[in-house]
């Protein structure tokens, strides 16, 4: 693991359902950003905002979505992630798509679907994890309502992961859930925890207050923005090489297997 790694965090309201207005409002604000990263992050359903018409709106793994990625990815040289409607074998998905600059990606489709909005009647669920490797630092992304279930998100292994990327579209009337489960997830599993949300009302008339941040493994908040803003957050090894080797508290873990 190297001492430092830069994420920027993007928190940004969205053009609903409109495609293209959202992928040229993210890339004027990718090409602002100045401070060396290495990976960027959008919210969920960043093309579209949180919407229940994946017939109109899904895309395969070769459409503009993914292609736009890949581009925007190549030439800014760095990781770029975020979920989109995919369409796979007259499946959809809330698919996350983790793009390298070198135009190889790896993908996490959504597994807790959120059945108060009847996602689970327009998605099929992710079956697997995607745990993914960036200058040593072992990150594993995961999607909003996924923030609700902390088996899902458990370290399985010791020191299965370093950092722990929850992106959504969560709304501010549960914002009391989304900041206390962030810190949870931080202190139980001993990582970074950062959250990506997004801004404003979406085409339902719901609205959304961000508190983007990043906590650390023993749960501090050491950014939180409720505004528009594209902010490089810079983890440091020491910081968590220090917490797990002082207390470490996973040793002492139930271990346990999803079937």
């Amino acid at each position: 693991m190297k001492s430092e790694l830069n994420i920027t965090i993007i928190q940004s309201h969205l053009h609903w359902e409109d495609k293209q207005a959202n992928m040229i409002m993210f890339e004027e604000k990718i090409n602002s950003i100045s401070s060396p990263t290495h990976i960027v992050v959008l919210p969920e359903m960043f093309t579209t905002g949180f919407s229940m018409n994946p017939k109109l709106l899904a895309e395969n793994m070769t459409g503009q979505t993914y292609q736009w990625m890949r581009r925007i990815a190549m030439e800014n040289k760095i990781i770029l992630t975020g979920s989109f409607m995919a369409e796979e074998n007259g499946e959809y998905f809330n698919r996350l798509v983790w793009m390298q600059p070198n135009g190889q990606f790896g993908i996490y489709d959504k597994r807790h679907l959120f059945s108060y909005a009847n996602e689970d009647k327009h998605f099929s669920a992710g079956q697997k994890r995607l745990i993914t490797t960036v200058n040593g630092w072992r990150i594993c992304p995961l999607i909003c309502y996924d923030l609700r279930f902390p088996v899902w998100a458990r370290q399985s292994n010791m020191n299965e992961y370093d950092v722990l990327l929850y992106i959504a579209n969560w709304p501010e009337r549960r914002s009391t859930a989304w900041n206390t489960l962030l810190k949870a997830r931080a202190i139980e599993n001993q990582a970074y925890v950062i959250g990506v949300n997004r801004i404003g009302n979406d085409g339902n008339q719901i609205y959304y207050i961000g508190d983007s941040q990043l906590i650390s493994p023993v749960g501090e908040i050491l950014f939180q923005s409720n505004e528009e803003s594209i902010q490089t957050l810079t983890l440091h090894k020491k910081e968590i090489e220090s917490v797990r080797t002082q207390f470490p508290f996973l040793k002492d873990k139930d271990d346990f297997v999803i079937l």
